[in-house]
């Protein structure tokens, strides 16, 4: 399925040819006719004869960036000087490193920041454990972990393969809410053992954030860990992902006017992120008998055999009360909402006419979601997908910065689900009714409103915790 171009394939290409009229409107007139999307033009060298310049476009794919530059390398009298991968080059030599807050000029700085003075400040830990807190980085400083077993799209890719993601989610934790984030990427898919390593590590850090670890193992993970640590341990891809979806629905419900409680939801996909949304909203209020979980093999239902776990068996006993078995096409007749965590292409325009009025479709499967919007215009009320180039874009970063920052401003030393709904509704409430409309359900991840209203609802729950 061809998408539209998008800053992850952009190339910037240099560019020398005659310094004559018409010759740069062949160039943009080449590029934009193999479907490339030009961004900048910038004038790098001109002379009586010749120009050279730097044109930065967009394309669909790295085989599309090479038809566009072998439609170019046809131009007669245009000489191709350089070739930039912007991807690529953002990502050279890394993405992140380390910053000082203090620093080293003197003999004096050196005696108080390391040896002799550090000595005064370890004998103090030593004697008052909770003072960590007030003189490490363990104040403001979380573990991104993985194993490489399920990174974004691209599956079991491995530790190494899966760190600059992991980079890149540091980024935005400082980006966004001011936390230090270290990405760390084990070199072992056994449970057991990335269990005792996070055990061992976890002293240096305030909060464990588990990401792109594959189901089931990273329910069995989680939960041993939350049960032997005592700092906050949040996998992101399935509450991440679970609260900025309950957010999105919270407000997608406003304008269709239908009561979380009575809705019929049917969830495409039983991993982590499928399952997590799945537990939250039955907490938030969704009716378990008026859900259906579907993966691979078709709806999730009592008495299934195939391709089960403890954790789709926990969820066949509650949900599916009609025991559908076939496909999700018939999970879909009747159903008010549709949330996708699973592949492209999924679903047909036919399917959500199935639907009940005003369907709601979360379509979140990246790059290419389950049904493309433009497949649904006419037919579906409210269309969200995970993609930032159409509106009610549901991505993770609107709940994890802010979360951990409340996490680590409160020294919180659990997760729990009211802390979870808490950041739904903080995120919803941001959009003011006026303002609520089919493709503006949800805030944009650049809205720096969200980290603190989010970091603010966490906090509130823990301080109400503390009070009990």
């Amino acid at each position: 399925m061809q998408t539209k171009p998008t800053p992850s394939y952009s190339t910037t290409i240099r560019i020398e040819y005659p310094n004559i009229v018409g010759m740069l409107g062949k160039l943009t007139s080449t590029i934009g006719e193999a479907g490339g999307d030009i961004g900048s033009i910038d004038i790098i060298k001109t002379s009586k004869n010749l120009i050279t310049r730097d044109i930065t476009f967009s394309a669909t794919s790295e085989k599309h960036i090479e038809q566009i530059i072998n439609k170019i390398r046809e131009l007669k009298n245009v000489t191709i000087k350089h070739i930039t991968d912007k991807t690529f080059a953002v990502h050279n030599k890394g993405k992140i490193e380390i910053g000082l807050k203090h620093t080293i000029r003197t003999r004096e700085d050196l005696s108080m920041v390391y040896t002799p003075g550090v000595a005064r400040v370890c004998m103090d830990i030593y004697k008052h454990p909770k003072h960590v807190y007030n003189y490490t980085i363990k104040a403001n400083t979380i573990a991104i972990i993985t194993d490489g077993t399920a990174v974004l799209g691209l599956g079991d890719i491995g530790p190494h393969a899966a760190l600059p993601v992991m980079e890149g989610k540091a980024m935005l934790f400082k980006q966004f809410a001011d936390v230090d984030a270290y990405p760390i990427c084990l070199d072992t898919k056994d449970p057991g053992k990335i269990i005792e390593v996070i055990k061992c590590i976890s002293p240096v850090f305030g909060g464990i954030n588990l990401e792109d670890i594959s189901a089931p193992r990273c329910f069995e993970i989680e939960e041993k860990l939350r049960s032997e640590l005592n700092i906050p341990v949040f996998h992101d891809d399935q509450h991440g992902t679970a609260v900025v979806v309950l957010a999105a629905l919270l407000n997608a419900l406003k304008i269709v006017k239908k009561d979380i409680d009575k809705i019929k939801i049917v969830i495409s996909g039983a991993g982590a992120a499928g399952l997590a949304c799945a537990k939250l909203l039955f907490y938030a209020g969704v009716n378990p008998s008026n859900a259906i979980v579907c993966d691979s093999k078709g709806p999730i239902y009592r008495g299934r055999k195939e391709g089960m776990n403890i954790y789709k068996d926990e969820i066949a006993r509650i949900t599916n009360k009609k025991n559908i078995k076939t496909h999700i096409k018939d999970a879909l007749k009747g159903a008010d909402v549709f949330i996708g965590t699973s592949g492209p292409g999924l679903l047909k325009p036919d399917d959500i006419k199935n639907m009940a009025k005003d369907p709601i479709i979360f379509a979140m499967a990246n790059p290419i979601p389950e049904i493309m919007p433009e497949e649904t215009e006419g037919i579906a009320r409210i269309v969200a997908t995970g993609r930032s180039d159409y509106p009610n874009q549901i991505n993770n970063v609107l709940c994890f910065p802010g979360f951990f920052r409340g996490l680590l401003d409160a020294k919180a030393t659990t997760v729990t689900y009211e802390m979870k709904i808490a950041s739904s509704y903080a995120i919803a409430n941001l959009i003011k009714p006026a303002e609520l409309n089919e493709e503006y359900i949800i805030p944009s991840p650049f809205d720096k409103r969200v980290p603190k209203a989010v970091a603010d609802a966490v906090e509130g729950v823990v301080k109400k915790m503390k009070k009990k």
